[in-house]
């Protein structure tokens, strides 16, 4: 891969997603830094722009199809094509927990963001990603949608019980392995990453890991060779079971 490359990043205001945008301009990419607040993200851009990042700041608001699309027919007009995707936009939703408990509501506002606006992103960049040499596809989950994991009663992911982000990010394990296979003879790798518990706002401030350790892990899966994987989950020390 070039290293020119164009990618695009969800949710990349803050956190993870920030810190992925800051790695890919460490390698000479342009970055696209998509929010919801397109003010935030013109923030970062100027932020990374003091690291000698090439970024643009875009609006991107994954439960809004308009936001998208027009998002896309941009970075038509500007760059013509697009080489990788980062699905990082995510929320944990208010009131999740047990299954017992989890307010049905919850539930909804989850797979919104987490699985319907991931899906909605991906098919409106597709032909944009289509038109790249070599492109990837990097969707943010956890080890917390690891059914071997959280179903090991020994396991600490098995006693987290946020039902909604946990069955949430197992779909996107199911969304990935299903592109993955949609798109093996077109040379387009899709993965996901489980960046792991990372000091940030969902991950809590006293989280083990830093974002720039959460971000290294979808790095490498975005610069994959092209005999590199698809279709699976990978986490810092390699793949994890579904």
């Amino acid at each position: 891969m070039t290293q020119q490359n164009i990618a695009l990043v969800t949710g990349a205001t803050k956190g993870i997603g920030r810190e992925i945008a800051r790695q890919f301009g460490g390698l000479g990419w342009t970055v696209l830094v998509a929010g919801r607040d397109l003010g935030r993200a013109e923030t970062v851009v100027k932020e990374l722009a003091e690291d000698g990042v090439d970024a643009a700041a875009i609006r991107v608001e994954v439960t809004d199809e308009a936001s998208i699309a027009q998002a896309a027919a941009w970075i038509e007009r500007t760059y013509g094509r697009l080489d990788v995707l980062v699905n990082n936009a995510a929320i944990i939703a208010d009131g999740d927990g047990p299954v017992s408990e989890v307010p049905v509501d919850s539930l909804r506002a989850g797979f919104e963001t987490n699985v319907f606006g991931l899906v909605a992103t991906t098919q409106a960049m597709l032909p944009l990603l289509r038109r790249a040499e070599a492109a990837r596809i990097v969707n943010l989950s956890s080890e917390l949608a690891s059914l071997s994991r959280v179903g090991d009663p020994e396991s600490p992911m098995s006693t987290v019980l946020t039902t909604g982000y946990n069955t949430s990010k197992a779909a996107v394990n199911m969304v990935t392995v299903m592109l993955a296979n949609e798109l093996r003879s077109s040379g387009i790798l899709v993965n996901a990453a489980d960046p792991g518990n990372c000091a940030t706002d969902m991950g809590g401030w006293d989280a083990p890991r830093t974002p720039a350790q959460g971000a290294a892990v979808v790095v490498r899966l975005a610069t994959l060779p092209d005999d590199g994987p698809t279709g699976e989950l990978h986490a810092e020390d390699g793949r994890l079971p579904w």
